[in-house]
């Protein structure tokens, strides 16, 4: 039946009285006005259409009142809410980074009326402002939350050079809520007209604090090994101080990163075996030279059912891990680049047998290094009673590998060490309390780690002494009620014990350690009481939570503590995420608008950073998978 056909039939079958279209479902036919006109009103809105010419206009009106699509009787479609509209658009910029200009897009607009014939499409600019609304919106609810925080607020604080080649600084805050639960929040994202001294840098974070009224509960600021930062510190720290707001005079509040620091004395190693990895470096870049070398790699992989999800990687010098990750993904292919030299006799750099030990050697010392700055880098769960017990895995590592038979290795830990003495000799005071706040451990741990290092009993005291006395000045001076500093003392057992690099024997260790006291803390209590089972998982910040009645004071002590970051990875990650927001199709972004979008995400959806993606940068590429392309090739 033609289209023609179908109205006359329409027609028809009103003015015979019968209603057969679909339409008369969702209409009420009216009284027969002047003239035999006969109009009909949609039973959803109430709007009145002529019926005369059949039924094709109320059909175009149908689906802007009621959804078709649903089984049932008719149900009446909600009207748009544009509000709404306009800020779950918001939303989307914000969360996926998406231009403003998508707003004005014609497949956006096109997609957004197909789903609702209501919708008034906005610019560029309504976005932009929906944007700052939310931006403005957020920060109000999170000062809020920062004014109720009951504890103390640590820092994290970087610089970043844009793609403009502005300075942008991140501050972001660590604290644990009132639920005991760890947060982490980019508080600010500013473009820092230079010079950046350190005491400039201070004026403006002074600035940023007081702006966010947490000036009086700050603890620590965690900070990478720049010179300037100092500066910072100590220009901080004198603010704090005129304000009588300064924690214990300044001795706790500027932690070092420690995952900056690893990668300092990693550098300074793989200065040193330069050498020995250069023809596993040349095997790298020999297969990822051209197509026809990664498929005939591939082949060998596939023959010698070498298979195991590792990509062939490539180092670059600026990450050391990226070292790590193609030492550690060469070995595993090690008899394919075997095969690839009996099969291709233009691959000349295949290391000998005595090259390839010391390269297995040499992963097996950077393994740590790489696993332990992972660990450091969360900033969902506490890290700071994960510092104490790493570091000191760490030392003794480069202690075992100094005497190495190997002399490119011991070379190697040697140059290590001297990097590890500069920044890590005194391992950090106010980090080696969190570990005495982890009941698996506790002080004894402490004396146990020390005991295993190759230093004279003496010194081990004098580091015993000056981890003891600082947790209890800083438990009576900002959150005990009795004083016993000056009659508590430590005593150090001078019992040798074998190094092993890890905590097997720490059960059956005797601890020399004695309190001699007129009144007990509550910091006494804890000390005294037995550990529990180190070997059972533990939610740190869990445990303290449950004992808050049994340790009123120490639990404070103890959630400020678990609360302090040891790296910079916080802050660093924002910048990745900097990278996307200000790419190089949006160079002309404000700085403002920068701020709004990257605080706002990292507000409303928490967001880690996404795991780092070397295949982006083509640092790493899936050969093992071009085997079945190439086999299909060869058909």
């Amino acid at each position: 039946m033609s289209g023609n056909d179908e109205h006359e039939d329409e027609v028809s079958s009103f003015s015979s009285g019968k209603h057969s279209s679909v339409v008369w479902s969702y209409f009420d036919k009216l009284p027969v006005g002047p003239g035999g006109i006969q109009k009909a009103s949609c039973t959803g809105c109430g709007k009145v259409f002529s019926a005369n010419s059949g039924t094709s206009n109320m059909k175009r009106h149908l689906p802007k009142c009621f959804d078709l699509n649903e089984p049932g009787p008719p149900k009446k479609r909600a009207p748009l809410d544009q509000e709404m509209y306009r800020e779950k658009l918001a939303y989307s910029i914000i969360k996926h980074n998406y231009p403003f200009s998508y707003v004005e897009h014609k497949g956006t607009r096109d997609l957004h009326k197909f789903l609702h014939r209501d919708v008034k499409p906005i610019t560029r600019n309504t976005a932009k402002a929906d944007v700052l609304k939310i931006y403005d919106r957020e920060k109000t609810i999170l000062k809020e939350k920062l004014q109720k925080v009951n504890g103390r607020v640590c820092l994290t604080t970087d610089l970043w050079s844009s793609i403009t080649t502005d300075g942008y600084m991140a501050l972001t805050a660590h604290y644990v809520d009132e639920n005991w639960v760890l947060r982490k929040k980019v508080l600010n994202f500013k473009v820092i007209p230079p010079p950046h001294s350190g005491k400039i840098l201070a004026e403006y974070m002074i600035n940023f604090l007081a702006d966010w009224g947490i000036q009086k509960k700050v603890f620590t600021i965690t900070l990478d090994n720049a010179k300037y930062n100092d500066v910072l510190v100590n220009c901080l720290s004198s603010h704090l101080r005129l304000n009588n707001v300064l924690v214990c005079d300044g001795d706790f509040t500027h932690v070092r990163c420690s995952a900056h620091v690893l990668n300092l004395i990693v550098q300074e190693g793989l200065k040193v075996i330069e050498g020995a990895i250069e023809k596993v470096r040349e095997s790298v870049k020999f297969v990822r030279g051209s197509g026809a070398r990664k498929y005939k790699f591939a082949e060998c992989i596939h023959h010698l059912s070498l298979q195991c999800g590792k990509y062939v990687r490539q180092d670059i010098v600026t990450r050391w891990n990226s070292a790590y990750l193609m030492l550690d993904s060469a070995l595993a292919y090690r008899k394919a680049y075997a095969r690839l030299a009996l099969v291709d006799s233009s691959y000349k750099s295949f290391p000998t047998e005595k090259e390839w030990a010391r390269v297995e050697t040499i992963t097996e010392l950077l393994k740590p290094f790489y696993n332990i700055t992972t660990l450091f880098s969360g900033s969902s769960y506490p890290t700071s009673n994960l510092y104490f017990h790493n570091v000191w895995r760490i030392q003794m590592r480069i202690e075992d590998a100094i005497n190495n038979t190997d002399n490119v290795i011991s070379g190697m830990a040697k140059e290590m060490k001297k990097k590890f003495d500069k920044y890590w000799e005194n391992y950090s005071m106010v980090l080696s309390f969190a570990v005495v706040l982890d009941p698996r451990y506790k002080f004894k741990v402490v004396e146990f780690c020390f005991k295993k290092l190759n230093m004279e009993d003496k010194v081990r005291k004098e580091k015993l002494d000056i981890i003891f006395n600082g947790m209890h000045k800083l438990y009576d001076k900002e959150y005990g009620i009795f004083s016993t500093t000056s009659s508590s003392t430590v005593k150090s057992s001078n019992t040798s014990v074998s190094t092993r690099d890890d905590l097997d024997g720490l059960e059956s260790f005797t601890s020399e350690f004695k309190k001699v006291e007129n009144e007990k803390s509550q910091l006494d209590m804890y000390l005294e009481e037995p550990e529990l089972n180190r070997r059972e998982e533990l939610d740190v910040l869990q445990y303290w939570k449950d004992n808050q009645g049994r340790y009123p004071q120490l639990s404070l002590m103890a959630r400020d503590i678990l609360s302090i970051p040891i790296t910079t990875v916080a802050s660093e990650s924002s910048f990745s995420i900097g990278g996307r927001v200000l790419s190089k199709y949006r160079t002309s972004l404000l700085s403002s608008s920068v701020e709004a979008l990257l605080c706002a995400r990292d507000w409303l959806f928490d967001l880690e950073e996404e795991d780092e993606d070397d295949t982006e940068d083509g640092l790493a590429e899936d050969i093992e998978a071009l085997y079945p392309t190439y086999q299909s090739s060869q058909v």
